[in-house]
């Protein structure tokens, strides 16, 4: 899912003393790793360089981005100066071609990413960065390969700012007046939406319709199954199309899918009632009273969209979306983000690289109350994210042991924003599994 704003122009000069307000925290109080910044800072002097940075941080983001990039001013004297678009993805393309490009782009889309590395257009960040992503991060082999680019040698992206899709929410309140408990496993949580039913309620929220993108959170609900449901490198060959998406483990993914959301005792409004639900809207009945569901999966952002002066944590609260006990697939946590490249390159730039891969640049961001920043560098203090919740989340990605990018994202646009989503939308109204993934696979290889 892609989000859209006005475009935003930061502008940070430099250099920045301690006692500069463009500093949020006052270095050396508070929880945070002020001996990263204090060591960087020691290392690195860029005045009266410029560093722009380019990406679809926006409106939140923006601001946050901001006062992340004070404390790489105030360290080295460099400027930055920080643009935002909400149409980065179109803009990104004009600039490299034009000769344009700024020294930092941060893609939401890997594949984007690797379509200019693959052009010549990005620089490589370097087989020590690639180490350290691999070494620092959780599941940091996932990262890496997420960083690199099939076809080039080299590494391209460092992940920053990472979401988390892998979650369920409910009300506590309504888990306490019925006795349910949080369920740890797969098996456990279709016990759980089967109990609701034996006592009169209905298990699920669900609702997939989002205007021209209707389908898409549909294909969350896929990409998560098919990572509890297969291997990773599973996965990897299906976003590739090295599998075919009308592959049988494709197909038992999206009928894994059908078992919550086609059957009309499971789902408010029945199965038919899906499609036609907006997705923003899909939460309220958790608030309902009495309730008119008790479970709506969906991604870190879902709580933009519940009623105003919901307090997570205790009017919502959240659970990892479970692994299947009987198969040994660890913990997958499916998600997105943004990737940091260079496309300009210059000793400041580099440096700018370098100051991401310290804890201060992530625990500044995690601190700060936005739609909610996510990291999954272990070297992190978790006390410092801004809310318990926050924290919770961040956990659930430091305790992954595989996280994969959202396939739909990855996939060519005509698939993973295009048949895919379409697909979702046939096989709610009742087309079957088989059927839908062959139109997908079509699709795939009209692309050829």
């Amino acid at each position: 899912m892609k989000t859209t704003t006005t475009t935003a122009l930061l502008c940070l000069t430099a250099p920045i003393t301690w006692a500069d307000t463009n500093l949020i925290h006052t270095p050396g109080e508070g929880a945070f790793n002020w001996d990263s910044l204090s060591a960087f800072a020691a290392a690195h002097d860029y005045s009266g360089q410029t560093v722009t940075l380019a990406g679809p941080w926006l409106g939140p983001d923006a601001a946050a981005g901001k006062a992340v990039m004070a404390y790489f001013s105030h360290a080295t004297g460099a400027e930055v100066i920080v643009s935002g678009s909400d149409s980065f993805e179109q803009q990104i393309l004009i600039d490299t071609e034009g000769g344009s490009a700024p020294n930092i782009a941060v893609f939401p889309q890997p594949g984007l990413m690797c379509d200019l590395a693959r052009r010549g257009q990005l620089a490589d960040l370097g087989t020590d960065t690639a180490k350290w992503i691999a070494s620092t991060y959780a599941a940091g082999a996932s990262w890496q390969a997420l960083g690199s680019c099939d076809g080039v040698d080299g590494f391209y992206g460092l992940a920053y700012n990472v979401n988390v899709k892998s979650l369920v929410w409910f009300v506590p309140e309504n888990f306490e007046d019925a006795g349910y408990e949080v369920p740890k496993t797969m098996e456990a949580l279709k016990a759980l939406t089967q109990q609701i039913v034996a006592d009169g309620g209905t298990p699920w929220c669900i609702g997939i319709g989002s205007g021209g993108a209707t389908g898409w959170p549909a294909t969350d609900w896929v990409e998560d199954l098919m990572l509890r449901t297969q291997p990773p490198a599973t996965y990897d060959a299906w976003v590739a199309n090295d599998m075919r998406f009308d592959d049988p483990r494709v197909v038992a993914a999206i009928q894994e899918f059908g078992w919550f959301a086609r059957n009309d005792a499971f789902v408010v409004g029945q199965a038919d009632a899906i499609a036609a639900t907006d997705f923003r809207d899909s939460p309220k009945g958790l608030f309902a009273s009495p309730p008119d569901c008790f479970l709506h999966r969906q991604a870190s952002f879902i709580p933009a969209f519940f009623p105003e002066g919901t307090t997570l944590g205790e009017d919502a609260d959240f659970f990892y979306f479970p692994s299947y006990e009987g198969k040994d697939l660890g913990r997958p946590v499916l998600g997105a983000g943004t990737l940091v490249s260079i496309t300009r390159d210059s000793p400041a730039t580099r440096g700018l690289i370098e100051f991401l891969k310290t804890p201060i640049a992530h625990e500044i961001w995690m601190s700060i109350e936005t739609q909610g920043f996510l990291t999954p560098h272990t070297s992190v203090n978790l006390d410092t994210y801004h809310n318990t919740s926050l924290r919770r989340q961040g956990e659930i990605l430091q305790n992954a042991t595989t996280f994969r990018f959202d396939a739909s994202d990855l996939m060519p646009g005509a698939i993973g924003a295009g048949a895919f989503w379409t697909g979702m939308v046939d096989f709610s109204g009742g087309a079957p599994a088989a059927e839908v993934a062959r139109d997908i696979q079509a699709a795939w290889d009209n692309l050829k």
